[in-house]
């Protein structure tokens, strides 16, 4: 990176080596957690409100972003499908931005951007807006375009300073986490998500890295919740380790998708939410990783400790991460499987761009091409 003659203010601090912005991020998150869930914006208890008004009506809640923003957008829908009633659940949805700017509905909007210049996320507001709906954005920025489209906001306080977001996605599920404790009458305990978040992002992620780093294209797989992870995974890894991947739900990989696949590739499986049918759940990822294997593709996992009992060693040739997830009624099951995601995907992330030699803060924004291509991709607004 000898000619920095494009770099300017508005990208991340520039580095020559490690440690990365996004690794001073990540370790911020437990300090995070502890603040945002012991201490609530008064705008938690007003979205709630919100939401709770458009349940009893009958219409519908959508939670929406983009990117980062759009896998913690589908964590928070999660957060606040648990916390109402059972015949409630079929109304809160998770859309992505663009889908929910060209088909908006009433309701409640919840958008969440966490630097709120997104376009998509602000055109799906303003047509909600239009729509009818009550809008709230969860962002650090404001004024912003987003929040300018917002009847409610919830600030979060830490802004993630590289563009390889990790902090902007824990912070937003967080925020989630805040107004589910509100809708639900139980608040997550703060300490409990702290140790969490610290135990995730200090895993020894390095071996497992080792093992992945030259794979032609990285497969991300999960179920449920763990479905979010992967695809947050998927996203981490082609942002910061700049490798070729693809994020699936953990039954579609068994359905034509291995065609495409070969030795040459890998597969990273996520099973940390047992919530639901952990049985059957283990038994599905054990038939996925033997089907990879009878292909030749390395499978590395994260997983939760009573996954890790349940499936054998050799399912994982690449090796695994195991996080033991807090004991019933200390946490959230939901928001536990979230936040051990959330690290665990990070710390291997950030082992993978180590082990490559790349700086995951700036997405590749160095190289000429891929800056012209965020141009194109992000200058027009005529659409």
């Amino acid at each position: 990176m000898t000619d920095a003659g494009w770099y300017t203010d508005d990208f991340p601090e520039l580095r020559s080596g490690p440690p990365w912005v996004m690794q001073e991020m990540i370790a911020a998150q437990p300090e995070l957690a502890e603040q945002m869930l012991a201490g609530p914006s008064p705008a938690v208890a007003e979205i709630a409100a919100d939401i709770a008004g458009a349940l009893a009506a009958g219409r519908p809640v959508t939670i929406t972003g983009c990117g980062t923003s759009e896998h913690a957008a589908q964590a928070v829908a999660a957060l606040i499908a648990g916390a109402v009633a059972r015949e409630q659940r079929a109304l809160i949805r998770a859309v992505p931005a663009f889908s929910a700017a060209i088909a908006p509905v009433d309701g409640v909007c919840l958008a969440i951007s966490h630097d709120g210049g997104t376009r998509a996320t602000a055109l799906a507001a303003a047509a909600a807006k239009r729509a009818g709906a009550r809008t709230a954005v969860i962002t650090y920025a404001s004024p912003s375009d987003v929040a300018a489209q917002a009847d409610r906001e919830l600030l979060t306080p830490r802004h993630d300073d590289s563009w390889c977001h990790t902090i902007a996605y824990t912070s937003a599920i967080l925020a989630g986490a805040t107004i589910a404790g509100h809708l639900a009458g139980a608040a997550a305990q703060p300490a409990v998500a702290s140790d969490l978040l610290s135990n995730a992002i200090g895993l020894d992620a390095a071996p497992v890295a080792e093992r992945l780093v030259d794979r032609r294209v990285l497969l991300c797989a999960g179920a449920g919740l763990d479905h979010i992870a992967a695809r947050e995974l998927a996203l981490k890894v082609a942002e910061g380790a700049r490798m070729a991947t693809l994020a699936l739900e953990l039954e579609t990989v068994l359905h034509g998708q291995l065609a495409g696949h070969e030795p040459a590739d890998g597969l990273v499986l996520v099973a940390l939410d047992d919530s639901t049918e952990p049985d059957r759940r283990a038994r599905r990822a054990e038939h996925v990783a033997q089907a990879a294997a009878a292909i030749g593709i390395p499978v590395a996992a994260l997983l939760s400790g009573s996954y890790d009992r349940a499936l054998a060693a050799e399912l994982t040739s690449a090796g695994r991460l195991v996080i033991d997830l807090p004991e019933p009624g200390m946490l959230d099951g939901r928001l536990g499987a979230l936040l051990a995601g959330a690290g665990a995907l990070q710390a291997l992330t950030l082992q993978l761009a180590h082990a490559r030699g790349t700086n995951p803060d700036l997405i590749r924004r160095e190289e000429a091409p891929y800056r012209h291509a965020a141009q194109a991709g992000e200058g027009p607004a005529d659409w």
